[in-house]
């Protein structure tokens, strides 16, 4: 797990998750964007570590109101557990036709201070939580219980989540676009070739709105377009 305390998660505040992707491409890594997901609110980028909730289909006799009292309800558990600085992932097996999570858990995961809230299924009561204002991205809202849809089983260990493997601990981005997932190990490197990267595409989008053409620009193919980098970065102070 990355330490996101510092630098590398004031980078990745500052970057776009296609630009991430990017960077994840060049790496070789295809399959890194979790599929069909939503922001319920806008806001600054996401960023924090994964803590993992993985649901199997509910069964009738133990998917019951009553299991809600249990302590060992790994929901339940997960949203007294999940450390401070995480984002709760929820894999529902992109089924929203139940709700993975409420505002409530949703409140107490931000009083404990989460940086955000993570499913391929559904949240209930997603307008109060897209009020919270504390990063929420779903496939759609969804009112039933999870309980007529979702056995929640394992705690912090692998998932998938919109199509994407993901690990305790690998860093998530999200932003208006949705959310990319970036192997742990890989964090700190990836962080700064996409913060390069952004101040190279605001270079090229100032030229490009100025009329310049994109051939030779993006992706630059000589020496000339990096030196006429350079200077406008000097004089832009980037």
């Amino acid at each position: 797990m990355t330490d996101l305390s510092g630098e590398t998660r004031r980078t990745l505040m500052g970057v776009s998750t296609a630009t991430l992707t990017t960077a994840l491409f060049k790496r070789g890594f295809r399959n890194v964007f979790l599929q069909g997901l939503g922001r319920l609110a806008p806001g600054p980028n996401m960023v924090g570590f994964a803590y993992t909730l993985r649901y199997i289909p509910a069964r009738e006799d133990l998917d019951v109101l009553a299991s809600f009292a249990d302590r060992e309800n790994p929901q339940r558990k997960g949203v007294e557990e999940c450390p401070a600085g995480a984002i709760f992932v929820i894999d529902s097996r992109g089924d929203a036709s139940a709700a993975s999570a409420g505002c409530i858990l949703a409140a107490r995961l931000q009083a404990r201070g989460c940086a955000g809230l993570v499913t391929d299924g559904g949240f209930r009561d997603s307008p109060e939580i897209a009020d919270l204002g504390m990063p929420a991205f779903h496939q759609r809202p969804s009112a039933p219980t999870n309980l007529t849809k979702h056995h929640a089983v394992a705690l912090n260990e692998p998932i998938a989540c919109g199509g994407v493997s993901v690990f305790p601990g690998d860093t998530l981005v999200g932003d208006s676009e949705g959310v990319v997932c970036i192997p742990a190990h890989l964090t700190v490197e990836v962080a700064a070739e996409a913060a390069e990267m952004t101040v190279f595409e605001d270079y090229v989008m100032e030229m490009v709105k100025g009329g310049a053409s994109s051939y030779g620009l993006y992706p630059p193919t000589g020496a000339t377009t990096m030196d006429e980098f350079r200077a406008w970065r000097q004089v832009n102070g980037r």
